[in-house]
């Protein structure tokens, strides 16, 4: 029988930039997601001649709770740091919300008797 165990032997750290301003706006215009992150698509394991058509996995878009946000994984600051810092530095020139994002356990297997 194969081991049901889910490990996570290396964690990832991601943030996640909102399309919500620090006073709780809407941030415009409503594609900005799709915008920066096919900006950002060049900066994949894969990058190359076609990287631009698909987003990197480092910079993607997501829809979360209702608003159009984006995960950062952190690890493209030791990959590319400027394009680390183009992404932070878009978020905060836009007064963007920056929330961390956490990695949450496993849920508890349940037992049937």
């Amino acid at each position: 029988m194969a081991d049901s165990k889910k490990t996570h032997p290396q964690q990832v750290k991601e943030f996640f930039i909102q399309g919500l301003t620090n006073d709780g706006k809407q941030f415009r215009p409503s594609d900005w997601a799709e915008r920066l992150c096919g900006a950002m698509s060049c900066f994949s394991p894969d990058g190359g001649r076609h990287s631009h058509l698909q987003y990197s996995p480092y910079v993607r878009p997501i829809l979360l709770n209702g608003v159009r946000s984006v995960v950062v994984n952190e690890a493209i600051r030791d990959i590319e740091p400027l394009a680390y810092h183009f992404v932070l530095n878009f978020a905060k020139d836009n007064n963007l919300q920056i929330i961390d994002a956490c990695l949450l356990p496993d849920a508890p297997d349940k037992k049937t008797s």
